[in-house]
């Protein structure tokens, strides 16, 4: 399972952190405990000051750095002699004058996952996950599956400690890490063991510049991937752009292409086989019974039931078939992934269960913060009336498939937050729309969550779903979407004691 990598250099140089959010703290602990070793000066621009950052700071200092703060910081560290290596934080687009000023002052400029990749024992497994939604899913899954395997396995980067602080601690043989677009967009070599590469739709646009600079640096997660010894690609095919990279690796001999890759379903769906449908050597699909399959260099793994997942919805199922390519590409017996698979609990803020107020199961998919991943979370409940919260920090996504969505699948609609009066506008022509049950549909408005959740409980009968899965950001009420998610949940929490 273990590949060699070239080792990292012997000496770093003068080291420029910008940015100091927490890859960027990360990394200035890192540069700073080689200060007089492999780092021989440390600079740090800080960005805009606050009371943690600045106490931070003070401890960077203490130990050689040297740190500023505001936009003049670059100038201040300006010299005749350029930084050999620029960390970049993932919050600094690259298109802003920030990055550009940096850029030109570098040698090389990264961000903290290839620093951390770099930095890792040469023989150290990474398996690197991206995609619009999913990634927190499949990157926790696969760490899952292998530790139940017996591996020293961590999830890291986007999800529990930053990959350069798993590197510095040295608890763990295999990355698993949860990349950005961000951080991809400021790799240079980067070239993991296994990639995955899950659906990519439009999102952070403002960020990029572009949904196709988006697509380009989700894409650069395969760029260098040949230069890994036995390396896999993951894909998932039923996703049109993700697609369109499936064809253009199938026209690659395996010698240009470099690496092998499992395409996971087809432009049918999940229950496709690409061998069948395309040719293609390998791939990952629902069976026709229900079975989770996985064929790779001509070994069909038979794994489990769909209905044996703990996590629900189509999207889970795919999630699940992507986490299981990924850990049987390393050699993992079909045995272990499958009761890895089984034993995998729902995470929070995913379509999380949180309790039945009166006879309704209420659910946490705070996590849903664009309209695709609401769109997922639809599909989980077939069967069920469910009312659905939408709201929050608007992204100004197009709504013309949520409104058809919601209006199929839903007896009721709550919008609420900065983004309620336009998306209230947005289903207001279907608001009196007859559902596939023939009840009427309710379009409601709210101003916060609370309102919301309140309004939303007093229209559902005991049996319904009550989701929260806004398809939004959750700035204008909250700090995140976890902070977001823990409020749901305590709302629920208060309406199961009030309702006993």
């Amino acid at each position: 399972m273990t590949t060699t990598r070239i080792c990292a250099p012997q000496s770093l140089g003068r080291v420029l952190i910008l940015g100091l959010g927490k890859s960027g703290q990360a990394a200035a602990r890192y540069c700073a405990d080689l200060l007089g070793s492999r780092v021989s000066e440390l600079y740090v621009a800080a960005g805009a000051p606050n009371e943690a950052a600045q106490a931070f700071a003070r401890e960077l200092e203490a130990s050689g750095a040297k740190v500023a703060f505001g936009d003049e910081a670059l100038e201040l560290f300006a010299s005749s002699a350029p930084f050999s290596l620029c960390i970049v934080s993932p919050g600094i687009s690259q298109f802003s004058d920030l990055y550009q000023r940096a850029l030109a002052l570098c040698d090389e400029m990264m961000s903290e996952v290839e620093f951390a990749w770099r930095e890792s024992a040469s023989d150290s497994v990474w398996i690197a996950i991206s995609g619009t939604n999913g990634k927190t899913t499949v990157t926790s899954l696969v760490a899952h599956i292998l530790q139940v395997a017996g591996f020293r396995a961590s999830a890291v980067g986007n999800i529990g400690d930053t990959c350069l602080d798993a590197v510095a601690a040295k608890q763990t043989d295999i990355y698993v890490a949860e990349v950005s677009s961000y951080q991809l967009a400021s790799t240079i070599r980067f070239a993991p063991r296994v990639a995955v590469l899950l659906g990519i739709t439009p999102d952070h646009l403002i960020w990029h510049g572009s949904y196709e600079v988006y697509q380009a640096a989700k894409f650069k997660l395969f760029e260098h991937l040949k230069d890994t010894p036995n390396a896999f690609a993951i894909l998932d095919a039923t996703n049109d752009i993700v697609r369109g990279r499936v064809r253009m690796l199938r026209k690659l001999n395996d010698e240009d292409r470099g690496f092998s890759y499992v395409p996971v379903g087809t432009s049918c769906g999940y229950h496709s086989d690409m061998r069948a449908k395309c040719g293609s050597e390998n791939a990952a699909y629902v069976s026709a019974d229900g079975t989770l399959t996985v064929a790779i260099d001509g070994v069909e793994h038979e794994l489990l039931s769909a209905a044996d997942l703990q996590i629900l919805g189509e999207h889970n199922v795919a999630n699940a078939l992507m986490a299981a390519s990924a850990v049987l590409a390393l050699g993992v017996d079909t045995a272990t992934v499958a009761r890895g698979l089984a034993s995998f609990a729902p995470l929070e803020h995913r379509i999380e269960p949180c309790g039945v107020v009166r006879g309704v199961a209420c659910y946490n998919d705070s996590k849903a913060t664009n309209v695709d991943a609401t769109l997922k979370a639809l599909e989980s409940f077939p069967g069920k009336r469910v009312t659905v919260l939408l709201g929050g920090r608007d992204k100004m996504t197009d709504l013309d498939e949520l409104v058809s969505a919601v209006t199929k699948t839903c007896v009721c609609a709550v919008c609420y937050g900065e983004s309620g009066q336009r998306f209230f506008e947005a289903f207001a022509h279907d608001a009196q729309s007859e559902d596939n049950s023939g009840s009427a549909f309710a379009l409601l408005q709210a101003h916060h969550l609370q309102d919301a959740f309140e309004c939303a409980l007093s229209q559902a009968l005991p049996g319904d779903v009550l989701l929260l899965s806004p398809a939004c950001a959750s700035f204008d009420e909250f700090s995140c979407f976890e902070e977001r998610g823990d409020a749901f949940k305590a709302l629920v929490s208060a309406a199961c004691i009030s309702s006993k």
